[in-house]
C-alpha cells in the first residue's frame, strides 16, 4: 500500500469517527482520549497502600471460613463482617446521609454435601442512594469476603484468603470509601458476599432478592482472585494485564430470544459481553498500563464466581480476575514443604496491580452512574433491501434526558467495536451494510458520559 492511499484511508476514519488526530508523517491514527476531571481525580486517589492495610486486616482473622466462629470479636467470618461493616459506617460519614450499610442476614438450609447444618449468613452492604427520584437504576461491585483451606470444609484451619478473595473486598472497600461523598443520579451498592466457598450462597441470595424486589439492576461487577501478578508454573510475571470474563449466551435465554440470536449471529453480544466491553474501553481510558482483556466465555475453564447467579435471573454481570493465577497461593493449606511456602499469603501479592484492577471497576462504576439509562426500543429498519443501515430508537423513559447518541459499529468477524458516530437524533442512516456490520447505540450526556450499549432488533 503506497503511503498516499493509507493517509486517505486514515483522513476517511477521522471524517467517520470525528474523534482522531492525523500526523502526515505517521501511517496510524491517534485516538483523542478524552477523560472526565473528576473520574481520573477519583481514579487517582486509589492508594495501593489502603487496599494492602485492608487485605491484612482481613487476613488477620485466622479464618473467615463460611462456618467459622460468629461470636468471637477477633477471630472467624463473624468478627470479619462486623469490621467490613464498621468500615463502611465510617465512609458513609462522608455522604451526607445518602450512604447506609447494612447486614443482610439469611439463613442457607443444611444439603448434605457443604452445608452440614442450617446457618446463618451474611452480605455486607454499603449502599449509596442515587441523587435522582426517577432514575431507579442499581449498579452493584463485589468481591467475596468468606476464605478456605485446601479442605473447603476446613472452617478452623488458618485460612487467610488475600487473594482469594480479600482482593476483591479491598476493591469494593477502597471503592466505596472514595465514592460516598460524590453525588450520583444512579444508586452504587458495594457488597462483601459470604459463602461464595461453600456455593456462591451470598450472591445467590442478593441476585434473588434484587430479582423479586425488582430492581432495575444495569450492572454488576464481580472481582475475585485480583491482586496478583505472577504464575509460579510458568515464571510469568505480568501486572499489565487483566481478564474480564463474560457470558456470551445469556443463561436464562428463552426461546425466542434464542432464535433471534441466531438469526443475527449475535452469539458475542450478551449485555454481559457489551458490559465486558465497556469497561476494556473505560477502563484502559483511565488507568494507565494495564491491558484489559476479554475473556470469551462465562468464567475460567469449568469454574464460577459470584457473577453466576446475577446471570442465571437474567442480570448483566461480568467477573474481574488476574491473568495469571497462581495456584500455590490459592486453596492451599499454609505450610512448608522444603523452602517452598505454600498458602494464600499477603506477601504474594502485587498491590500496585491491585491498585490498577480497582481503577477499572471505579471508571466503569462511575461512568454508568453520571451516563443516562440506556436507549430503548433500539431497531434496525428492514423494510427494504438496501446497502445502508437504518436504526432508530426511543430516548429513555426514565432519569436525565440525553444530549445526544452514539452510534457503535464494527465488522461482523471482529470482537471490538471499531467507529463510533454522534448523533442528536433518535434516528441514523449510516452508509454501511448490515450485512457486514454489527450496530449499537448508547446513551450520552454532554460530558460524554455513556450508556451501556444495546443492540438493534428487526423491525419495520
Amino acid at each position: 500500500m503506497t503511503f498516499k492511499t493509507n493517509l486517505t484511508r486514515l483522513l476517511a476514519v477521522a471524517v467517520l469517527a470525528g474523534s482522531y488526530i492525523i500526523n502526515p508523517t505517521q501511517s496510524i491514527a491517534q485516538e483523542v482520549v478524552k477523560q472526565d476531571d473528576e473520574i481520573k481525580q477519583m481514579v487517582n486517589q486509589i492508594s495501593a497502600k489502603n487496599l494492602e492495610d485492608l487485605v491484612r486486616k482481613m487476613v488477620s482473622f485466622g479464618t473467615r471460613h463460611t462456618l467459622s466462629t460468629t461470636t468471637s470479636k477477633k477471630e472467624g467470618i463473624g468478627a470479619a463482617r462486623e469490621w467490613v461493616k464498621s468500615e463502611f459506617e465510617k465512609y458513609a460519614q462522608a455522604s451526607g446521609g445518602r450512604m447506609t450499610v447494612e447486614m443482610d442476614k439469611f439463613v442457607v438450609k443444611a444439603d448434605g454435601r457443604r452445608i452440614p447444618a442450617d446457618v446463618e449468613m451474611a452480605n455486607v452492604m454499603a449502599i449509596l442512594k442515587g441523587t435522582d427520584p426517577n432514575d431507579d437504576r442499581v449498579i452493584i461491585v463485589g468481591g467475596h469476603l468468606d476464605s478456605r483451606a485446601t479442605d473447603v470444609m476446613d472452617a478452623k484451619s488458618k485460612a487467610p484468603g488475600a487473594n482469594d478473595d480479600a482482593s476483591g473486598v479491598a476493591i469494593v472497600m477502597e471503592m466505596a470509601r472514595i465514592m460516598a461523598s460524590k453525588k450520583f443520579p444512579a444508586t452504587l451498592m458495594f457488597v462483601a458476599f459470604q459463602g461464595e466457598e461453600q456455593g456462591l450462597y451470598g450472591s445467590t441470595h442478593l441476585a434473588e432478592r434484587a430479582k423479586k424486589e425488582g430492581w432495575n439492576l444495569v450492572a454488576m461487577q464481580n472481582n475475585d482472585i485480583v491482586g496478583n501478578s505472577y504464575s509460579a508454573e510458568t515464571g510469568i510475571h505480568d501486572n499489565t494485564k487483566v481478564r474480564i470474563f463474560s457470558e456470551g449466551t445469556p443463561a436464562n435465554e428463552t426461546e425466542e430470544q434464542a432464535r433471534l440470536r441466531k438469526t443475527l449471529g449475535a452469539e458475542n453480544d450478551s449485555p454481559s459481553r457489551n458490559l465486558a466491553r465497556y469497561m476494556e474501553m473505560v477502563g484502559e481510558k483511565y488507568v494507565d498500563q494495564l491491558d484489559v482483556v476479554l475473556v470469551h466465555r462465562s468464567d475460567r475453564f469449568l469454574r464460577g464466581g459470584d457473577h453466576t447467579p446475577f446471570n442465571r435471573q437474567g442480570f448483566t454481570a461480568v467477573r474481574m480476575s488476574e491473568m495469571n493465577e497462581d495456584f500455590d497461593h490459592q486453596h492451599q493449606d499454609v505450610r512448608k514443604e522444603g523452602d517452598k511456602q505454600y498458602g494464600d499469603l499477603p506477601e504474594y501479592m502485587d498491590y500496585e496491580y491491585l491498585r490498577k484492577n480497582a481503577g477499572v471497576n471505579l471508571a466503569t462504576m462511575a461512568s454508568l452512574a453520571w451516563a443516562p439509562a440506556a436507549p430503548q426500543k433500539v431497531g434496525v429498519i428492514t423494510s427494504n433491501l438496501t446497502n445502508k443501515t437504518d436504526l432508530k430508537w426511543e430516548a429513555p423513559s426514565k432519569g436525565q434526558k440525553p444530549a445526544g447518541y452514539y452510534v457503535l459499529m464494527r465488522p461482523t468477524h471482529e470482537s471490538n467495536w471499531e467507529k463510533k458516530f454522534y448523533v442528536t437524533d433518535t434516528k441514523a442512516t449510516l452508509p454501511y451494510s448490515k450485512d457486514n456490520y454489527f450496530f449499537a447505540v448508547q446513551s450520552v450526556d454532554k460530558e460524554g458520559h455513556a450508556s451501556l450499549p444495546v443492540l438493534p432488533v428487526p423491525v419495520r
